[in-house]
């Protein structure tokens, strides 16, 4: 059988490890990049478990870095084909704006949005000239509707929506599509550093954080499960016609969304305030 290639990103763990199973399921020889081959260890022994094994490829990756983009474009010449790039990499910076540096902001963007595109560059000649490819970027509830305490996560997320819009429109007389999935909130570790908010004693947002804190805590048994983002990106990955822009997935998402385009804004804000009143 004639298999298709895919990249995914940050495959170590998460959507991107999960992904990288449902595509190779799907048929695809799947290139799994990570910036720490050696955590591949749990990927490599569920694809064996599966009998995957011989379909993927492991290989190092830090978007943020000019020098391995670089060695990805090397490596990607040995791949007749790359049909489906799965830009999953990313992590959120939790924290409010004011108590946040602008390096901060910058480390956030460095890996959510300008690694998307300098991935997505790298790939884009091997696709365009074959004149077929699909992209799938992983962007989140928070790419369309904004959240406390998130507003690196949030901005990150909002320029990339605007980027997938604009590059679905210059790629389509090229025979390429790309969508967007918007997760709400799974069962992944990309949550880490907004449980890990620091709460200081003097900080005027100090009890925001607490009630920001509780009301996370008190949701996570209502978290997804990633294994259903993952079955998405390799159907989207896999579909003969050309895929949606846009499909959020999760618990909550589509009424928030829903909220947002009837809602008048104040009535909105009256209603997220509301539950996280000290």
């Amino acid at each position: 059988m004639n298999r298709k290639t895919a990249i995914v990103t940050g495959s170590s763990s998460g959507f991107g490890l999960l992904c990288v199973i449902e595509l190779a399921l799907k048929g695809f020889t799947v290139i799994a990049t990570m910036r720490d081959t050696n955590k591949a260890k749990t990927l490599l022994e569920l694809a064996k478990e599966k009998q995957l094994d011989k379909y993927i490829h492991i290989t190092s990756l830090d978007v943020t870095s000019g020098d391995s983009i670089r060695d990805l474009k090397r490596y990607l010449e040995s791949f007749s084909q790359i049909d489906v790039l799965v830009n999953n990499a990313g992590f959120a910076v939790g924290g409010f704006s004011e108590e946040l540096s602008l390096d901060d902001y910058r480390r956030q963007f460095e890996t959510n949005f300008f690694g998307v595109i300098a991935v997505t560059n790298t790939v884009l000649p091997i696709m365009r000239v074959r004149k077929q490819g699909r992209i799938i970027n992983m962007s989140s509830i928070s790419g369309r509707f904004g959240f406390p305490g998130l507003s690196a996560y949030t901005a990150s997320k909002h320029a990339l929506e605007g980027y997938s819009e604009s590059l679905r429109l210059e790629l389509r007389p090229f025979g390429i599509d790309v969508s967007l999935i918007e997760p709400g909130s799974f069962q992944t570790n990309i949550w880490t550093s907004v449980d890990q908010l620091e709460n200081k004693p003097d900080s005027p947002y100090t009890p925001y954080i607490e009630s920001l804190l509780k009301e996370m805590n008190k949701g996570k048994a209502d978290y997804g499960d990633p294994i259903d983002v993952a079955k998405l990106a390799a159907e989207i990955a896999s579909l003969p016609s050309t895929p949606d822009l846009r499909y959020p997935i999760g618990k909550g998402v589509k009424t928030n969304l829903f909220f947002k385009k009837t809602l008048p804004w104040k009535v909105i804000e009256k209603m997220v305030l509301k539950r996280l009143k000290p």
